[in-house]
């Protein structure tokens, strides 16, 4: 790639993550003291991204692969994601602003992919060139959530703002991206299967054991996560934390700084371990957040949104790398569409629907009981890890060799 081809796909990449991280973050602080609504309805809220992660492989698969190019349709979708972020903005209550925004994460998610797809087809060695240029969508998110952290939208009462801010940089990507490189479909005239688009080539991989407990472990542990998305900003506002979204944002920073330590510790960990030492994380961050407080136990507060790179990449990008590895050449996109379908659509939906009601049942008044809230996604992912411990057998033969990058060690056959 050119360098002016670099800088139009950082851009990109940049903005499409800090249009999430400008409103995502702070939704639920957003719907309990500006809508007045209920932990349910957060949950609700919430689970339109699933609902949006199920619909975008048929939007992929039957419209952006077949007819037209991925940049157009990137240019489109922001474009219309910018006109229903500012109507979540003035919607007056939940039963107004639900629909602008299950419409709107329904349009989003495939830009997830688009931006990938466009990257990618642009590169000669994306092992090498992807990785440069997706660290700026980390970065876009981190900006988002130091800003709003910074202005004190969530203590003024303004996190209307926030969807206005949103609205602001998907006008400028959807504008933008009629710039980027042309990249036309990829599969015209070919013929597109629902099993071709859900990953479900790849549903033979639940043959082997170690597969299956993991595949069930991926989508168990979605369930705690969701009340990660749901309510840690609603949490850490209530306790008294002074710009929650901006410390949320270390969580990002953390995420950075162990995938470039993921090499050294996969190398000398394996599979096995690597997962487990992610559910540990997982379980830490739920008993942190349970008894820290803005006094003596602040540290918890700040160390359990800190685990969030150790819980995200010891488990989510290993998990990935096993897939990749275990699936082979033929299968592979439809692994990873598979798990993906079967963790952010499956799994954080139940997440979604059982969190709002458990948040609900322990309030009195204007606060919760966070201590036993916490500790529900603790024990929920304590279970997940016992079980995975008891039941998956690593036989994964990990010859690599410490020097490697992760990419190229994906590259690398697992002998499973």
């Amino acid at each position: 790639m050119n360098t002016s081809v670099k800088i139009r796909l950082s851009v990109m990449m940049f903005l499409e993550f800090f249009i999430w991280g400008a409103w995502f973050v702070t939704l639920g602080t957003y719907l309990l003291k500006n809508l007045h609504t209920t932990g349910t309805e957060v949950g609700v809220a919430f689970l339109t991204q699933s609902i949006g992660a199920i619909v975008a492989p048929f939007i992929i698969g039957l419209i952006a692969d077949k007819f037209f190019s991925a940049q157009k349709i990137l240019g489109v979708l922001h474009i219309a994601g910018a006109i229903l972020m500012w109507m979540c903005s003035t919607a007056p209550d939940f039963k107004a602003f639900y629909p602008y925004v299950l419409i709107y994460m329904i349009i989003y998610m495939p830009t997830l992919a688009l931006v990938n797809s466009i990257s990618f087809r642009q590169m000669t060695n994306p092992s090498k060139e992807f990785p440069p240029i997706r660290v700026l969508g980390t970065l876009g998110w981190i900006v988002a959530g130091f800003t709003i952290g910074w202005l004190g939208w969530e203590q003024h009462g303004t996190l209307d703002l926030t969807f206005k801010t949103a609205a602001a940089a998907s006008l400028i990507l959807g504008l933008f991206s009629f710039t980027l490189p042309a990249t036309p479909p990829a599969k015209a005239g070919q013929t597109t299967s629902i099993g071709d688009i859900l990953g479900l080539d790849a549903i033979g991989l639940l043959k082997n054991r170690s597969f299956l407990v993991f595949f069930l472990a991926s989508v168990a542990i979605c369930v705690p996560l969701a009340f990660y998305y749901n309510f840690t900003n609603p949490f850490l506002n209530e306790v008294g934390m002074q710009g929650a979204a901006g410390k949320q944002a270390f969580g990002q920073v953390s995420e950075l700084l162990f995938m470039v330590a993921m090499p050294f510790f996969f190398v000398r960990l394996g599979v096995k371990k690597m997962l487990a030492f992610g559910m540990i994380a997982w379980v830490l961050r739920y008993i942190f957040f349970a008894y820290g407080n803005i006094d003596t136990n602040y540290w918890m507060l700040i160390a359990g949104i800190v685990m969030h790179g150790m819980c995200y990449d010891f488990f989510f990008v290993t998990g990935q790398i096993y897939t990749d590895n275990l699936a082979g050449e033929r299968f592979k996109s439809a692994a990873q569409g598979f798990i993906t379908l079967a963790t952010y659509g499956v799994g954080m939906l139940i997440g979604f629907l059982i969190s709002g009601p458990i948040v609900d049942s322990y309030k009195t008044g204007e606060t919760h009981n966070w201590t036993q809230i916490w500790l529900i996604p603790a024990g929920i992912a304590a279970v997940v890890l016992v079980i995975f411990l008891l039941l998956f057998k690593d036989k994964t033969s990990m010859n690599t060799d410490p020097s490697l990058n992760l990419d190229e060690q994906k590259d690398m056959r697992l002998d499973v």
